[in-house]
């Protein structure tokens, strides 16, 4: 059977009630961070406003925001919102994050459909496992961010699985998604600009579209994944690799969740500065005279020790570095305005070098390690390194570490009670039984919850 055969029909087989327990566990936690990804990220001021400039339908909750939105201005704006804090969960393999690349299309589209939890929740693994298994199979060019891109697949395939597409119409969806992406570039995370948080937004939008588009009769190329990876955005595709365990290995059973509210190649350094604050080897910052940062390509590409704004915080290694050592955390407040104005955190952001060592590099993408050595003004050495990092399936949080993170970030728009009350009804929607449409109509009606801070 030919490969994209194969994919489509996976997607068109595949029931929620078969995957196994483990599956439908982890698929509820990816739910649970993904969603509160977007409720922390609807706080955002230019969140909101682009949500006021740019909703004019209805049927489709704007999640956190308290009103509603046609399918597609939905899956713009909550895949928007998903990625503004930096805390949307990722996959090492896929090199990107496929669940905010998915979630709003298929939550948008499942509200209006009428879907019930089992068909909501079958689409959002359908969406994950092919949109991430491209990313895998590609090797993007160095110049081009990852959002918008192979994601636009995923969200296609999870679109087209709501609408109960057979294998024929989820194997054209790709087709069509495939001469949907966009030519994003990498310089915009690098020098903080804010119009890289609306490529996961349109990765949904234009993948819900493909998903219609078929529907009403378009075709793609025989091929388009190919002739996407094979010769316009990517230095190699692999098919073979794409296939490799097609519904036994579950890319989501290898996925990472994030507490460091910043870019994950920064991670590894942040790791290796809580080791040493656990070691109370961690100098103040005054007594800092500085700081190298030994790590892979990606992370030695994060250099800015002045970003201009808390997007180009989040994608800075001499800044996170900075302001974890002076606010003694890696969470939100540490990537605020403040923060990045905070002239003790923009000096020692100053003494923070950070160079690639090519045999880290190498370790990618089962490892992303780093070392930070720290020099006191005294000529006291600290240092610490790490090799995997905290969040990895090789090394989890625990589930109270990602309900803390859910419950803070929902108290950034909605109280304690209704944030604790929205976690307990996001996990217990992945053990709704067949057909039950109750439990998921309540559960939006949580999301749509009108702002109360």
């Amino acid at each position: 059977m030919e490969y994209l055969d194969r994919l489509g029909t996976f997607g068109a087989g595949l029931q929620y009630a078969n995957l196994p327990q483990n599956v439908r566990q982890q698929l509820g936690w990816v739910l649970v961070d993904t969603v509160g990804a977007i409720v922390g990220g609807s706080a955002e001021p230019e969140l909101r406003a682009m949500a006021q400039s740019v909703a004019c339908g209805s049927g489709s909750t704007l999640i956190g925001l308290g009103a509603k939105a046609s399918p597609m201005e939905a899956a713009l704006i909550n895949g928007t919102a998903g990625t503004f804090l930096e805390m949307d969960e990722g996959n090492r393999f896929s090199r990107g994050h496929p669940a905010i690349h998915v979630l709003p299309a298929v939550l948008a589209l499942s509200e209006t459909q009428g879907a019930d939890a089992h068909r909501f929740l079958a689409a959002f693994a359908v969406g994950y496992e092919i949109g991430s298994r491209f990313g895998a199979s590609a090797q993007l060019r160095d110049a081009m961010h990852v959002h918008g891109t192979w994601g636009t697949l995923g969200a296609a395939a999870g679109s087209a699985r709501v609408f109960g597409a057979d294998a024929g119409a989820l194997r054209e969806s790709f087709n069509v998604a495939s001469s949907m992406t966009i030519a994003t570039s990498k310089k915009t995370m690098l020098q903080g600009g804010l119009v890289r948080n609306v490529y996961a937004g349109l990765s949904n939008s234009n993948g819900l579209l493909a998903a219609q588009l078929v529907r009403c009769g378009f075709q793609g190329e025989a091929d388009g994944p190919a002739s996407l990876f094979g010769e316009i955005v990517s230095e190699r595709y692999d098919q073979v690799a794409l296939l490799r365990g097609l519904g036994d290995e579950w890319h989501l059973m290898q996925n990472y969740f994030k507490l460091h509210s910043c870019c994950r190649y920064n991670h590894g350094t942040l790791d290796a500065l809580d080791m040493l604050a656990q070691r109370n080897s961690l100098p103040a910052a005054a007594d800092i005279s500085s700081i190298e940062v030994t790590t892979y390509k990606y992370a030695a590409e994060l250099t800015d020790p002045a970003p201009r704004n808390t997007l180009g915080a989040k994608f800075s290694v001499p800044f996170a570095v900075a302001t974890r050592i002076v606010n003694g955390s890696s969470g939100l407040s540490s990537f605020t305005w403040d923060a990045i104005r905070n002239p003790e955190v923009l000096a020692l952001a100053a003494r923070v070098s950070v160079v690639e060592d090519p045999s880290m590099t190498a370790r990618l993408p089962q490892e992303r390690p780093a070392r930070v050595r720290i020099v006191h003004k005294s000529g006291q050495l600290h240092e610490a390194e790490v090799g995997t990092n905290r969040g990895d399936d090789t090394s989890p949080y625990t589930t109270q570490e990602l309900s803390s993170k859910f419950i803070d970030l929902c108290e950034r728009v909605w109280s304690r009670s209704h944030a604790d009350a929205l976690l307990n009804a996001t996990l217990a929607l992945s053990e709704a039984k067949s057909g039950e449409t109750a439990s998921f109509s309540t559960w939006l009606d949580m999301l749509n919850r009108r702002a109360d801070r």
